[in-house]
């Protein structure tokens, strides 16, 4: 779709309020608590890059037929690094290797015929911000965009990890995976990618809230840590993962994003999206045109970059815009959902906004429907709400 968004990234000040407000309506005008950007977001990773080699049809008869093995040894050779040097391979999708090396080498690599682009690694992360509540089964977001069972498909959540034992929701344990150095639990530490998760899928049943496409199948990939921290790589490779092993109709959602642009970002999306795999993308929270980020940026079929809106129907203050990026809007202010400890808890910004989409993606494929258009919107642009 026209292509997408940018948000992401935690900051490390946390506001935890019981929540104890009177409310005042469906979206709570109380609760004033966005999630924005990290204060890391975006800062170089010393030494450490991503090199994406050229596609094959680019490359020479010789070099095309070479495994991705022979491909990385050859370049190695080539620029006199050891094999110690790779931190890391991600070979469905786009291809290419993670590097422990400096910026010298990184520009000698930028200019091997056999690679496309060298980008410096650099942190993602979200700040965090939210209130503990009690839950309400169907909430008024759920309401306005429709829900369905989602019973046999599958999301996979690129975040802070989900925590498997909440009870509210179908954590698929066997295929989730955690892409930080170091750390091999997906099990969420942080809140956030369980709060995700149950906008997209929270099971019909007797307790907690209602997500858009109940019982879904959630599937973790961790690439932010307890502070809502993690690497641009760690995002690629888990993309990677996906090419690998969804197939065509599952959805991933990836409400987090860079500072900047990334070609490599952009291009791992637009891999996923050709697979057949419908990628719905946080616009971001900056109140400025998502055209400036990755991967809101990226633009292509199977792609939903989706901005935020309240009870109302009007576009959220602290919304990213533009036509040329966005594709819908949907509910994004003071959503209740999931929450780590078995909890439950009130979340703002278009990271909860682009779930809802993934759920509408899950239970109708791309025929979404339109729930009339984001009012009071800073461009004048035109933003259909999605629906059922």
């Amino acid at each position: 779709m026209r292509s997408v968004r940018h948000f992401i990234i935690p900051a490390l000040a946390i506001a935890l309020v019981i929540y104890s407000c009177k409310k005042k309506g469906d979206d709570n005008p109380d609760i004033e608590c966005t999630v924005g950007n990290g204060i890391t977001n975006g800062r170089l990773i010393e030494n450490r890059y991503i090199i994406m080699y050229k596609p094959a049809s680019a490359l020479s008869a010789e070099v095309s037929t070479l495994s991705t093995t022979q491909k990385l040894s050859a370049i190695l050779k080539s620029h006199e690094l050891s094999d110690n040097v790779v931190l890391s391979r991600f070979s469905s999708g786009i291809h290419g290797f993670v590097a422990n090396i400096n910026a010298d080498k990184a520009a000698e690599l930028g200019t091997d015929p056999q690679i496309e682009k060298v980008e410096q690694d650099r942190i993602v992360a979200l700040g965090t911000c939210f209130q503990i509540a009690a839950p309400t089964l169907v909430t008024w977001n759920v309401k306005k965009t429709g829900f369905g069972d989602g019973t046999g498909k599958t999301a996979w959540v690129i975040d802070t990890g989900i925590e498997s034992t909440h009870p509210d929701l179908n954590v698929d344990i066997n295929r989730s995976r955690s892409f930080i150095a170091g750390d091999n639990s997906f099990e969420d530490l942080n809140g956030h990618g369980t709060h995700v998760a149950g906008i997209i899928g929270a099971k019909n049943n007797l307790i907690g809230t209602l997500g858009v496409a109940s019982n879904a199948t959630l599937v973790a990939l961790k690439v932010l840590n307890e502070e809502g921290e993690g690497n641009l790589s760690y995002v690629i490779q888990a993309l990677a993962y996906v090419n690998s092993n969804a197939k065509a109709g599952d959805v991933v959602n990836i409400s987090l994003g860079e500072e900047d642009a990334s070609d490599i970002f952009d291009s791992q999306i637009k891999q996923t999206a050709a697979l057949g795999i419908f990628v719905t993308i946080a616009a971001g929270n900056d109140s400025k045109p998502a055209s400036n980020y990755s991967p809101a940026r990226a633009n292509g079929t199977n792609i939903f970059t989706v901005a935020a809106t309240d009870s109302l129907n009007n576009f959220a203050d602290f919304s990213n815009y533009g036509t040329d990026c966005i594709d819908y809007a949907a509910p994004g202010k003071a959503i209740l959902s999931s929450y780590t400890q078995k909890r439950y808890a009130y979340l703002s910004g278009t990271s909860m906004a682009a779930p809802h989409v993934a759920g509408l993606l899950l239970l109708n494929g791309n025929n979404l429907h339109i729930a009339g258009y984001a009012k009071n919107n800073p461009d004048g642009g035109v933003y259909p709400i999605a629906m059922k």
